[in-house]
C-alpha cells in the first residue's frame, strides 16, 4: 500500500498545510470480530473471566478437604494443634503442619456436629479454637455473587447485543460516504514519481502541467489560464495508466484519492451520488488535491441504455452527481480529477466535453526503444549474467505492454530461481518471453508418432510461407513443444515497430496463416482440428479488409461496420448498416481473399517442397529450430532472410 488511509468526512477537517504540504497521519483501520458471531465470543470469554474471578475469591487456597469424622479422630488423637471456623467453614492446622478445610452443617455449631462422632467438651477444649468473620471484599464476593452473576450475565450480553445494533445504525448514516483511499505523498517507501515511468513521453509532458500548477499556480493565474478540471487516461490494459496517476500524486505532493468506479454504485439507491458529493466535498477541504478515479467506464458509461426497457438507473444518478461535481454552479480551481479508461467509445460525450475531462491523454503501447527502458526499470534490483542483453529482449517483444515486460522479467527471475542459480540469464529471458505470449511448456503432454509429424509439417507450413512471401514477418523460432492449448508454434516477429499495415501485409498474413491448413493436406491428404484457430484468425482478417479497412475492389473505400457493438446477455449484437445484397457481396469478398490466399500457399509448398520436408524432419529430431539454424537452412536451399535494411541502435 502507499500510506493509505480510511478517512470519515464528518470526523475529517481541513489539515495544515505549513509549507505548502500536507501532513498526513496514517492510521490502521479498526478490525475485529463482527456479527453475531463476534459477539458470541465475546460474552462467552466475559463469562468465563467471571466465573474465574467467583472461583478464585470463594474458593479460597487449594487444601485438602477434610471429612467431619477425620477432624473427631484427630481431636480424640490429639494430633489437631489448631480449628479456624469461618461460618459453615472449618479449618484444622494438625502438628506436623498440614492444614485442611471441613464443612459442617448450617445452623448446627461445632461442639454440637463434634458431639456425634463422641468428642466431648473437655477433649474440644484441649485444641485452640478460633471464630472468624468474613468481612471485606472476600465477604461480598461469597455473599452476594449467587445473586449479582445472572444479574452481570445478562447485562453484558445486552451491551454487545446493543453495541452491534448501534454499530449498525452507525454504518447505516455512514453508507453513504466515500471510500476513496488518501495516499500519503510524503511515503517514500513507495512513492512513485516520473523517473519510475518508461515511455509514455507525450503523456508525462502533459501531466508535467498538471503538476506544475497545483505547485505553482500563480503564474498561469497571471496570464489568465486556468487549471484543467479533469484528465482522462487512456490506454489498453497494463500501459501504465494507473502508474502515471500515482506518479503525479508523487511529483505534486498534494492530498491524492484514489478510488474505482466500481465502488460508488451499491445495490441501494443514491448511495453513488451520495458518495461522489462526499469525495468531492473532502477533496475541496483538502486543496490543492487530486481525485483519481480508476475504470471510470463502470459509471461513465452513456446515458440512457442502462436498463432494458427504461428505468431510473442508480449508474447513471451517480455520472450525473460526477457532471455536477466537475463543471457545476461551485466551480472549483485547486482540484483536479484524473481518471483511466481502457474504453473511452463508451464513455457518454458530457463526461468528455470542454470544462470536464480538458484533456485526454492516450497512452500507446511502448516502442522498442521504450520497452528497453521499461526493461531495465524492472531490472533494477534482479541480478544478471554477462549474457544479459536488454536490447535483443526488447527486440523481440514488440506489442508488450509495460505489465507484460514486468510480468516477463518477473517470470525470469522465476525460472532461475527454480533451477538454484543465483543470476538471471538471457536464456532464462527467452524462455519468459514465450511463456508470457504463449503459456508454460506442457512436457506432460506427449503426442504419438503420428501426431509429432502432422505438427512438425503443420508448422514447417508456417515458416516457410512467411520466409518465402515478401511482406511476411521474419521468423525467429518454430517449436512442436506444447504450449498453452497449441501443440507447436511458429514465432515470428516484425523487423521494426510499425503503426500502420498495408493490405499487401495482410495478404500474406492470411496466407501464412493458412500455411499449416494446406501443408496438412497435401501432405497427408487429410485435415485435422490443429488449423482451426489459424482459420478463425485469417477469416476474421479478411472481413476486416472488407467492411473495415476498405480493402475491396467490388465494395471499394467504405467502412460497413462500426467499432465495437452492443451487447445483451453478455453476447455481441452486430448493428449492420447495409442491406442483405451488400451481405452477400461481403461474404463474396471474404470468400475470393480467402480463396487466392490458399491457392498463394499452396503453390509456395509445391516449389519448395524439399525446404518444407527437410524442416519437418529437423523439427521431429530437435522438436525446436531456432532463428539461426533455420536462416542457414533457408540459404542452403537459395532462400535469403530477411534482415533490417538500417542498423539497430547500438547501446
Amino acid at each position: 500500500m502507499i500510506g493509505e488511509i480510511w478517512y470519515n468526512s464528518a470526523l475529517m477537517t481541513k489539515p495544515k498545510l505549513p509549507e505548502k504540504k500536507i501532513k498526513l497521519i496514517s492510521k490502521k483501520a479498526k478490525t475485529g470480530p463482527n456479527g453475531w458471531w463476534g459477539n458470541l465470543v465475546s460474552v462467552v470469554f466475559v463469562f468465563l473471566i467471571i466465573i474465574s474471578v467467583y472461583s478464585l475469591f470463594s474458593g479460597g487456597d487449594k487444601k485438602d478437604i477434610l471429612a467431619i469424622s477425620e477432624l473427631a479422630n484427630g481431636i480424640k488423637t490429639e494430633s489437631v494443634k489448631t480449628i479456624i471456623l469461618r461460618g459453615n467453614e472449618v479449618e484444622a492446622e494438625f502438628l506436623d503442619g498440614v492444614k485442611k478445610k471441613a464443612k459442617k452443617e448450617d445452623g448446627v455449631g461445632l461442639p454440637e456436629t463434634l458431639a456425634g462422632y463422641g468428642i466431648t467438651p473437655e477433649m474440644l477444649g484441649k485444641v485452640s479454637v478460633t471464630v472468624e468473620e468474613r468481612s471485606g471484599f472476600s465477604y461480598w464476593i461469597f455473599n452476594l455473587m449467587p445473586i449479582l452473576f445472572p444479574i452481570i450475565f445478562i447485562a453484558v450480553f445486552i451491551w454487545f447485543m446493543s453495541r452491534s445494533v448501534r454499530g449498525a445504525g452507525m454504518q447505516a448514516f455512514s453508507f453513504g460516504q466515500s471510500k476513496a483511499r488518501l495516499i500519503d505523498p510524503e511515503d517514500g517507501k513507495s512513492k512513485v514519481t516520473f523517473k519510475d515511468v518508461a515511455g509514455a513521453k507525450e503523456a508525462k509532458e502533459e501531466l508535467a502541467e498538471i503538476v506544475d500548477f497545483l505547485k505553482n499556480p500563480k503564474k498561469f493565474f497571471e496570464i489568465g489560464a486556468r487549471i484543467p478540471k479533469g484528465v482522462l487516461l487512456m490506454g489498453a490494459p497494463g500501459t501504465g495508466k494507473t502508474l502515471l496517476a500515482r506518479a503525479v500524486a508523487g511529483e505534486a505532493g498534494v492530498a491524492f484519492f484514489s478510488i474505482s468506479g466500481s465502488e460508488f454504485v451499491e445495490m441501494f439507491v443514491g448511495v453513488g451520488a451520495s458518495r461522489v458529493r462526499d469525495l468531492f466535498q473532502v477533496a475541496k477541504k483538502t486543496a490543492p488535491a487530486i481525485i483519481f478515479i480508476d475504470e471510470i467506464d463502470a459509471v461513465g458509461r452513456v446515458r440512457g441504455g442502462g436498463m432494458m426497457g427504461g428505468g431510473n438507473d442508480e449508474r447513471e444518478q451517480t455520472l450525473n452527481q460526477i457532471l455536477v461535481e466537475m463543471d457545476g454552479f461551485e466551480p472549483t480551481e485547486k482540484v483536479v480529477v484524473m481518471s483511466a479508461t481502457n474504453r473511452p467509445d463508451v464513455l457518454d460525450p458530457a463526461l468528455l466535453r470542454p470544462g470536464r475531462f480538458d484533456r485526454r491523454i492516450t497512452i500507446d503501447l511502448p516502442d522498442r526503444a521504450d520497452r528497453e527502458e521499461i526493461l531495465k526499470i524492472h531490472a533494477r534490483e534482479k541480478p544478471f549474467a554477462e549474457d544479459v542483453n536488454l536490447v535483443l529482449v526488447a527486440e523481440r517483444t514488440p506489442g508488450f505492454s509495460g505489465a507484460d515486460l514486468y510480468s516477463l522479467m518477473n517470470e525470469a527471475a522465476i525460472l532461475a530461481a527454480r533451477e538454484n542459480r543465483t543470476k538471471v540469464a538471457q536464456f532464462d529471458l527467452v524462455r519468459s518471453i514465450e511463456k508470457v505470449m504463449l503459456g508454460p511448456e506442457r512436457r506432460s503432454h506427449i503426442l504419438s508418432k503420428k501426431e509429432k509429424e502432422i505438427t512438425a509439417y503443420h508448422e514447417a507450413g508456417h515458416a516457410l510461407i512467411a520466409s518465402v512471401l515478401p511482406h511476411a514477418d521474419p521468423v525467429h523460432k518454430i517449436s512442436i513443444i506444447s504450449r498453452g492449448r497449441a501443440a507447436g508454434y511458429t514465432l515470428k516477429l516484425p523487423i521494426e515497430d510499425r503503426r500502420l499495415q498495408s493490405k499487401n501485409e495482410f495478404l500474406d498474413d492470411i496466407a501464412m496463416s493458412l500455411g499449416g491448413f494446406v501443408t496438412e493436406k497435401m501432405i497427408f491428404g487429410d485435415i485435422t482440428t490443429g488449423p482451426s484457430n489459424d482459420l478463425q484468425v485469417a477469416s476474421a482478417l479478411a472481413r476486416d479488409m472488407v467492411t473495415k479497412y476498405g480493402m475491396s475492389e467490388r465494395l471499394g473505400a467504405i467502412a460497413l461496420e462500426g467499432v465495437g457493438g452492443k451487447t445483451i446477455f453478455g453476447k455481441g449484437i452486430e448493428d449492420k448498416d447495409y442491406s442483405e445484397k451488400v451481405g452477400n457481396l461481403i461474404d463474396e469478398e471474404v470468400g475470393k481473399i480467402m480463396n487466392e490466399a490458399r491457392e498463394k500457399a499452396e503453390k509456395i509448398v509445391k516449389e519448395y517442397r524439399p525446404l518444407l520436408d527437410a524442416i519437418a524432419r529437423r523439427l521431429i529430431e530437435k522438436e525446436t529450430i531456432e532463428k539461426d539454424e533455420f536462416e542457414q537452412m533457408l540459404v542452403a536451399h537459395g532462400i535469403t532472410p530477411k534482415k533490417k535494411e538500417e542498423p539497430g541502435i547500438q547501446i
